[in-house]
């Protein structure tokens, strides 16, 4: 992945579990105007969020960049991998076949395979290739064989463990492997012969998996498409058949997560970018084909929980479902902003359903809060109490992302051997039981690294403007005062003795910032 694009699009709540990180942080990006026009006319304005853009000016760049240092010295991020794991890996990278023959693989180069992500990603997860058949489709997915390249108890190994996934900061990633297999030797990157394995779906016309397989193989992919010039080719009509293929899987789906009762968030993405002279916040709202392709990621984390379930090894992504309390008072909250959950409709389809208005994105702020508490349960016979992932509403598991997460490469070979009626190795097996707590620790860093990074870029752009007044919407009221975020530049903030009601305009006034810290401070005017 280029130093161009930070993260990949995290669209969902468990979506960012299983894409890049893109720095998403709740920040407004509404207009007065919005408020004004949802006030007048609350039921007819469906208009979408731009994409907004606030660029930092110097010398606020230099100390931003001391300060993202300080960051990553403060959270002792890893720097360069050791010499020992950099030569280990340069050696898989030459040493492992990828000759179908002399890998004793299958031979699936003649799918037309091609992968959709951010524009210049090097570090390529999936591709995946998508034919009609009758009413219903074939899916495969390839998903990179990083397990080929990288040896149990090997010095690679032993440093992807002690990092548990990519890190994603504004000054650059802590990869989980070195770029020789992330960017090159394992990455699916278009026309070249790589390992993979690659699941198959023979999907019926509702895009419900009939049959799956799974077997290890050497791909070819033939494109490397973003997902701008994906939707453009889409939209102009001269997309390739898998993307076109790919709306409809996206649509069918979407109908049968609503069936099941999942949700999805679906909120506006705040990023930080580097520039040829620092550092710029974006927020845009993605374009649709990135919901689509989600879907495909997880329908095959749903089939890879199934064959682990039904196999009673492996290791899931749940999440428990919000408490009646917590249900309840969501519910009381919308009828509160206008905009009432009414009874009978599923919460994922009153989350679907929501206006692209400004008391919009305040709901979907504050439904967040019902998404908690997401984990990994390993487990070895006895399945775990949960098994579901409550915002997918199904079983889940972490497959589509070894290169940038530990734990789907223990998932991939777990699923791979039940598919094939094989024993899962020892290897894999005896070690499940350590990966929640590597996840969990790696989770815990990367979300303070993603916190500080975007207190310190939201600084940088407000400093200099000490006793301005700047328009802002309170997303929720707190003990303490109210949690806002302007309207422009998209900064967020606790002020005190703010009045007015979640969804409500107010001003205030910027006393103090410390890029150093982090710090931005507002009063009520």
């Amino acid at each position: 992945m280029s130093c161009r694009e930070p993260s990949r699009p995290c669209r969902s709540v468990e979506r960012a579990c299983s894409c890049r990180r893109r720095y998403a942080s709740p920040l407004w990006t509404g207009w007065t105007d919005d408020l004004n026009r949802l006030r007048s006319h609350p039921e007819s304005y469906t208009g979408r969020v731009p994409h907004r853009r606030a660029r930092l000016v110097s010398p606020a760049q230099s100390e931003l960049k001391d300060a993202l240092g300080a960051l990553r010295d403060e959270l002792a991020l890893p720097d360069a991998f050791p010499s020992d794991v950099q030569a280990e890996a340069g050696h898989a990278a030459t040493a492992v076949p990828t000759d179908p023959a002399a890998a004793g693989l299958v031979d699936l180069r003649g799918i037309p395979f091609l992968t959709i992500d951010p524009e210049g990603s090097t570090d390529l997860d999936q591709a995946m290739h998508i034919e009609r058949a009758g009413d219903g489709a074939v899916l495969h997915y390839a998903i990179a064989d990083v397990p080929a390249y990288v040896t149990f108890g090997g010095a690679v190994d032993a440093e992807a463990r002690r990092r548990g996934q990519t890190i994603y900061a504004p000054d650059g990633r802590v990869p989980l492997h070195p770029a020789v297999l992330s960017e090159d030797a394992a990455s699916l990157l278009p026309d070249r012969d790589r390992r993979a394995f690659v699941w198959r779906f023979e999907l019926d016309a509702g895009a419900r998996p009939t049959t799956t397989t799974l077997t290890r193989a050497v791909v070819r992919s033939r494109a490397q498409w973003s997902y701008v010039d994906a939707q453009r080719a889409v939209n102009d009509g001269t997309a390739p058949d898998t993307l076109r293929h790919l709306v409809w899987f996206g649509e069918e789906r979407a109908r049968r997560e609503s069936e099941r009762g999942g949700a999805s968030l679906n909120l506006p993405e705040t990023r930080i970018a580097p520039t040829t002279d620092g550092y710029t916040l974006e927020i845009d709202e993605g374009v649709p084909l990135e919901d689509a392709n989600a879907q495909v990621s997880l329908m095959t984390g749903m089939a890879a929980a199934e064959l682990m379930i039904a196999g009673r090894v492996g290791i899931l992504r749940t999440m428990p479902p919000a408490s009646d309390e917590d249900v309840a008072a969501f519910r009381a909250q919308t009828a509160g902003f206008g905009l009432p959950w009414a009874e009978g409709v599923s919460y994922g389809d009153y989350l679907r359903d929501l206006p692209r208005t400004p008391l919009g994105r305040v709901v979907r702020e504050h439904a967040a809060g019902l998404f908690r508490g997401a984990s990994y349960a390993a487990f070895d016979g006895e399945l775990p109490e949960l098994t579901e992932q409550a915002a997918i509403a199904a079983p889940y598991a972490h497959v589509t992302a070894p290169l940038r997460r530990l734990v789907d490469r223990w998932a991939l070979l777990v699923c791979e051997a039940l598919a094939n009626r094989r024993e899962v190795p020892h290897e894999v097996r005896s070690t499940l039981d350590e990966l929640p707590s590597i996840m969990g620790r790696s989770s815990q860093l990367a979300g303070r690294l993603d916190a500080g990074a975007v207190d310190r870029v939201e600084a940088a752009l407000l400093h200099g403007r000490e006793g301005e007044v700047f328009e802002a919407v309170v997303l929720r009221r707190r003990d303490d005062g109210a949690r806002v975020a302007l309207t422009q530049p998209p900064v967020e903030a606790t002020v005190a003795a703010v009045e007015g009601a979640p969804g409500s305009l107010v001003r205030v006034r910027l006393t103090r910032t410390d890029i150093a810290t982090g710090t931005t401070e507002f009063t009520a005017v």
